[in-house]
């Protein structure tokens, strides 16, 4: 299965949590992901390696909030976040081997793996880094779009 450049995006306002950082970062994960979905086989390898750069650094920071704020769901959210980077490895190792075909299986995983993971888990994490941090919830904004007029 290959995902294509013109499908859905992967990051969508609705993804936001509400902590400035952890919402820019997860914008740029996304945006990786969606990078991976759509490269020609040639540019795979570059851009498989800049989303593990990328999810390595991001993990590491949500790991350190997670020990420091002594996160109730930590276990969990930390085995998600090492699952996803040893496929990851082993999908590298498999693309330099000459196979295609397991990097743009885990893209499209991964691309579906993502909101879940940040609605879910993510969210959880902003939620108790605000209440630790200035005794709050975060608050997210979303515009309202607007809705056509309906033809008569």
């Amino acid at each position: 299965m290959k995902f294509h450049a013109d499908a859905d995006p992967v990051w969508r306002e609705a993804l936001r949590v509400g902590h400035a950082r952890i919402d820019a970062e997860h914008e740029e994960f996304a945006g990786l992901i969606q990078q991976l979905c759509a490269a020609p086989d040639d540019l795979l390898a570059p851009a498989l390696e800049g989303l593990l750069v990328h999810a390595q650094a991001h993990f590491a920071d949500e790991d350190v909030w997670m020990q420091r704020l002594d996160f109730p769901a930590k276990d969990c959210h930390q085995r998600e976040h090492q699952a996803v980077l040893a496929t990851a490895r082993g999908v590298r190792r498999r693309l330099q081997a000459g196979e295609i075909r397991p990097v743009r299986q885990f893209a499209a995983e991964l691309a579906a793996w993502f909101p879940p993971h940040v609605q879910h888990l993510d969210s959880a994490l902003a939620q108790w880094i605000c209440k630790h941090s200035w005794d709050a919830k975060p608050l997210v904004l979303h515009r309202r779009m607007p809705v056509p007029a309906m033809a008569a």
